[in-house]
């Protein structure tokens, strides 16, 4: 085969491999075209059966809308038609009621017309008679000046005047009266004010206490002082009155007893028994009696010289020797001998001041607790007590009435009874005079502070000024002012009765309101 064969041979091959490639191209996009028009048929056909499902679905949704709408505006019309029919039967009920009461207008009006003109007639008459009155009046009058020979005017000013005189006796009866409330108020405030000045004084002041310590120069002197079979001990307590304690305290005796005489002659007795070495029944009933006479001279002579101090002359000497008892007698720490003499200082100072008998103030104050000489002997109070031993010796009425007086167990009716109570109050009272054991004070304290948070209204309650003085915060909404002053006075009725303390004891309310901002 030549070349030009060859060509011709490929070139039909080529022809003839295209058209079989063309051909079988031609069924593949033929396939291709029918399986797209059968998935398009298939899709048409699930689109519009969907369609048909949504329309379905759609028109029953649509129902229950139209269903429910329905049911609810049912509802609501008959809400509407059941409010429209109690609003109409209100609406009966208030026009009963307005044609009730405009029948009830219609009858009060034909009433009141009724009374004006009643009450027109009335006043017609009472014009009437009242010209009538004012006609007998004129003659009324006339007949008085004729009788009386005054006018009018005359006699105006001749009432006038009597009652001018009897307004300026009325007035001078008002400043009569003013002026002695005037005066009255002045002399308190006088002795107030002097009162407030003598608290200034202070005194020396010693511990409370009912027992007395004897130092040993060694414990082997406390089984001497005990004796053989505890004699000697016995001896000295029936000697003396007092118990001894023999304890473990290193070189100490401690003597217990109320009387405080006694106490100090035991005292005595067993220190002269020390120093002298020889204790036995017989020596210590012999110290004891010696020392008893040594006391006895003692408290005369201590009684001779407050008496002489105080420029008291006259008292009986048994009144003399009670008074020199005092020196031995405590009462919240103050000695009551340096407390009478105290008294007695106060009275014849603030006496001076007012006016009043001198001497005889002082003689009060320095008796006034001559009870507590003899008060663990006889029952009652040292008040009473004191004035029947005075009255028993021969003091003055107005003295043995100021002695009873002086604690309010008999009301006071002199002058001088009330300044003697003054008296008392300031000397116990006065700063660093008594004192008291700790436990005894803090507890005196919390029962104060108890006692005001007992009442309704306290708020905040303070003891301060050693107890003296009780400071109470009430609450503004709860206590006005005028139960301000009520609570003060309720709460001092209430310590005075439950409670016992030495001189007096200031009550304070305060009542306060507070308005409270802050500036931003």
């Amino acid at each position: 085969m030549d070349f030009t064969s060859v060509i011709f041979l490929s070139i039909i091959v080529f022809a003839a491999g295209f058209l079989l490639a063309f051909w079988m191209r031609t069924r593949l996009t033929a396939g291709k075209i029918r399986a797209a028009d059968e998935e398009a048929c298939k899709i048409t056909e699930d689109a519009q059966k969907k369609s048909e499902t949504i329309q379905k679905e759609g028109k029953l949704h649509v129902k229950d809308q139209l269903y429910q709408m329905k049911v609810e505006f049912e509802n609501e019309t008959k809400e509407i038609r059941s409010e429209l029919k109690s609003l109409q039967k209100r609406l009966a009920k208030k026009e009963e009621s307005i044609d009730l009461k405009t029948g009830q207008l219609e009858r009060r009006d034909v009433a009141i017309s009724k009374k004006e003109q009643h009450n027109i007639e009335s006043e017609r008459r009472l014009q009437g008679q009242e010209k009538k009155y004012q006609a007998l009046i004129e003659e009324q009058r006339k007949q008085l000046e004729r009788i009386s020979g005054l006018t009018g005017d005359a006699a105006k000013e001749l009432l006038i005047k009597a009652m001018e005189n009897e307004a300026r006796y009325e007035a001078a009866k008002l400043i009569k009266r003013i002026e002695n409330e005037s005066r009255e108020q002045a002399d308190r405030k006088a002795r107030k004010i002097i009162a407030t000045a003598v608290q200034r004084y202070a005194g020396d002041y010693v511990a409370e206490r009912t027992v007395s310590v004897v130092n040993l120069p060694s414990d082997e002197m406390k089984g001497r002082i005990i004796g053989r079979e505890g004699r000697n001990i016995r001896a000295l307590e029936a000697a003396t009155g007092i118990d001894l304690i023999i304890d473990d305290t290193p070189e100490a005796v401690i003597l217990s007893g109320f009387n405080p005489v006694r106490r100090e002659i035991a005292r005595l007795s067993l220190v002269r028994l020390i120093d002298d070495g020889r204790i036995h029944p017989a020596r210590i009933e012999e110290t004891v009696k010696k020392v008893s006479q040594e006391m006895d001279v003692e408290i005369r002579e201590a009684g001779e010289q407050a008496v002489f101090d105080m420029g008291a002359h006259g008292i009986h000497p048994e009144l003399i020797k009670h008074i020199g008892k005092l020196k031995f007698r405590t009462s919240y720490g103050q000695n009551v001998l340096g407390h009478s003499l105290e008294v007695g200082f106060l009275c014849g100072i603030m006496a001076a001041e007012l006016g009043l008998n001198i001497k005889q103030a002082k003689r009060m104050g320095v008796l006034h607790d001559i009870g507590k000489a003899i008060d663990h002997e006889v029952e009652g109070p040292h008040a009473l007590i004191g004035a029947k031993l005075a009255k028993k010796y021969g003091e003055s009425p107005k003295v043995v009435h100021a002695i009873s007086a002086h604690h309010e167990d008999v009301p006071p009716t002199s002058v001088l009874a009330v300044l003697l109570q003054a008296a008392d109050t300031l000397s116990g009272a006065r700063a660093g005079a008594r004192r008291e054991i700790l436990e005894t004070y803090v507890k005196r304290l919390e029962e104060l502070e108890k006692v005001a948070k007992s009442f309704t209204g306290v708020s905040k309650c303070y003891a301060i000024q050693a107890g003296r003085e009780l400071r109470i915060i009430v609450e503004s909404e709860t206590v006005s002012d005028s139960e301000a002053i009520l609570l003060s006075k309720d709460i001092a009725k209430k310590i005075e009765e439950s409670m016992s303390y030495p001189g007096q004891i200031r009550v304070t309310v305060i009542r306060e309101t507070r308005a409270v901002e802050y500036a931003k």
